[in-house]
């Protein structure tokens, strides 16, 4: 009963509004506040919670309707690289509190996600990892995350069907609605091969449906559309599709600052097309300043909906894009028209 009321929540705001607005960046802009390189961000959820909670406010005060935890890496196999395994409780609970606490001070509805990125070990049959060593690791994260009062589960930047599918069943075991995001970038697939139209088919045989599925992270907005394009032909009518792409490409400097090259109105261009296109959840990942989410909320709030994008527009507006999946640019399915036509109305 309690998934199904956390749904209802979603639904809702869905009802209400044709587009929510996902945050931008965590760990880009916590190493813009002074964390230093190789440093765990979530650790800073104790150390530096006031930097924590200006980052969630910042994205709440330019417009997100879902804030990202301070925890993508906070699983037992990525705080190893730290020694501190034992901490993945602890530091969840603590990133969902800080998230929530900006979220109860605001004067409309905005959820908090619990962010869960991906372990980094390989599952089997490609390595050594179980599926339920993964499973468990997963599960002792998202229990954290609903215990800080995580509303939803927000499992990213996933390259394989198998570690995606235990984070799904880590979700289920602890009750809490999901929103599922992969990353494609060579030739529009994931690191595992997977096309976006076959990872939008694939994601329900995991377990319980997502509330959300689509993409982050990746060769920059442009190619992000591209990839949007591609979830949209795959998905049933009624699926709600997500866009959460990097601020553009990354560049580093003589002292070794990286840099992303899209400008807040780049975004605001890449935040258009990704409605048009067919998302319904649009924010940003890499890169993504508060700056950046400000003017895509702008120009979504005030830009009306044009005809899906074919790769000519894209281009005109974003650059190149590096690839093109199965059946991304065509002419729109019947049944995306239909979609469409409904939202609309």
């Amino acid at each position: 009963m309690e998934t199904q009321n956390q749904m209802n929540v979603i639904d809702q705001l869905l009802q209400d509004k044709d587009v929510l607005i996902a945050d931008g960046a965590t760990g880009t802009n916590l190493f813009e506040m002074g964390l230093s390189n190789g440093a765990s961000g979530e650790l800073w959820c104790l150390e530096h919670p006031d930097r924590v909670l200006r980052l969630h406010q910042g994205f709440a005060d330019a417009g997100a309707d879902i804030l990202l935890t301070n925890s993508f890496s906070s699983n037992r196999y990525r705080f190893a690289l730290h020694n501190m395994p034992q901490r993945v409780s602890e530091l969840s609970e603590a990133a969902a509190q800080l998230a929530r606490e900006v979220a109860e001070r605001a004067v409309r509805p905005i959820l908090v996600a619990g962010s869960m990125g991906p372990t980094g070990e390989m599952i089997e049959p490609l390595g050594e990892c179980t599926q339920l060593a993964a499973q468990e690791a997963f599960e002792e994260q998202a229990a954290a995350l609903k215990s800080g009062g995580a509303d939803v589960l927000w499992i990213e930047t996933m390259f394989s069907e198998q570690e995606l599918g235990a984070a799904i069943h880590a979700a289920d075991a602890v009750g809490l609605p999901y929103v599922a995001t992969m990353t494609f970038d060579t030739s529009g697939r994931t690191m595992m091969g997977l096309s976006p139209e076959q990872a939008a088919r694939n994601v329900k045989q995991h377990g319980n449906p997502p509330a959300a599925f689509g993409a982050n992270c990746g060769m920059g907005p442009a190619q992000l559309i591209d990839t949007v394009l591609g979830l949209v032909h795959g998905s049933a009518a009624g699926d709600v599709v997500v866009a959460k792409g990097n601020a553009g490409l990354p560049s580093m400097d003589a002292n070794l600052h990286v840099h992303y090259d899209a400008s807040p109105r780049d975004m605001a261009e890449y935040a258009c097309l990704a409605r048009d296109a067919g998302a319904r959840i649009i924010g940003g990942c890499c890169g993504t300043t508060a700056g950046h989410l400000r003017a895509m909320v702008e120009a979504l709030a005030t830009r009306g909906r044009q005809s899906i994008p074919d790769r000519t527009r894209i281009e005109a507006l974003l650059g190149p894009v590096n690839s093109v999946s199965e059946q991304a640019c065509a002419e729109p399915s019947r049944r995306r028209r239909r979609a469409q036509a409904a939202r609309a109305g």
